[in-house]
């Protein structure tokens, strides 16, 4: 009787409140040239795919100049130079994919930042790194060093933080994921971010938007960070509402349901 009565309190609950459903952004709904990109040349300001907003920033008063996010399908994962700053160090988008995502944090200051239509539960993104960022840390790259140092004792990091706000642009929480970390004692333990790798992002709960920084032992005094300031973004699962409500409240029934 117990069992019947929570079913059937369930089924009120997926009536009454909406449904939640799993979508991803993977970038394939955009359209490219092969080994191609765009990094917002057309002044637009920002980009969208499957109905989510990447912002970007683009100026050429001094030559082509970017920031933010852009997106690409460019495979190079050999060539160590700024120009190849649009290629991810896997060479293709995450599960084999053509396009993917690359962020920029530049000297303007721009947040790259992933704004969804309405509050929705981010369940995870797929991150690496960019093959400039990947390689500068792997050999060093003028002012840049190679992580880890000569001996291979630095303790060098370099670090991702994605910060989710809600509506009203409050600060909901907060995920750390290392780019690179070579603060182990074993040494072998160190590395460098080379594959797509999932970072959970459901413990924010609902958020509006996602912005992202990056960090790094690696410093100067008067230019400040070292390491490029790149890394590469795909496949993008969150959960949304099918128009009844919010559908937040529906997610998280089922998910505690699962528990249980």
């Amino acid at each position: 009787m117990t069992r019947m009565f929570f079913v059937a309190l369930m089924g009120v609950m997926m009536l009454t409140c909406g449904s939640a459903y799993a979508e991803t952004v993977d970038f394939e709904d955009l359209m490219l040239e092969a080994e191609s990109y765009y990094n917002g040349d057309d002044g637009a300001g920002s980009f969208e795919s499957g109905g989510v907003v990447f912002n970007n920033f683009y100026d050429d008063t001094y030559g082509p100049y970017w920031e933010g996010f852009a997106y690409t399908n460019a495979t190079d994962t050999t060539t160590l130079d700024y120009a190849n700053q649009y290629s991810a160090i896997t060479g293709s988008g995450s599960n084999g994919t053509g396009n993917y995502a690359v962020a920029y944090l530049g000297f303007y200051g721009i947040v790259p930042t992933i704004t969804f239509p309405k509050e929705a539960r981010v369940a995870r993104v797929d991150i690496t790194n960019t093959t400039y960022a990947f390689l500068t840390m792997q050999e060093g790259y003028f002012s840049a060093k190679k992580f880890g140092g000569e001996t291979g004792n630095d303790e060098d990091w370099f670090l991702l933080t994605i910060t989710g706000k809600d509506s009203d642009g409050n600060v909901v929480g907060s995920v750390e994921f290392y780019l690179a970390d070579f603060r182990f004692d074993d040494n072998t333990q160190d590395y460098i971010i080379h594959e797509w790798t999932p970072v959970e992002l459901s413990g924010l709960g609902p958020v509006k938007s996602l912005e992202f920084s990056l960090s790094s032992s690696d410093n100067d005094l008067v230019f400040g960070m070292n390491t490029p300031a790149y890394f590469a973004v795909d496949s993008i699962e969150y959960y949304a509402s099918d128009g009844s409500d919010d559908g937040l409240g529906c997610f998280i029934g089922v998910s505690r349901a699962g528990v249980f």
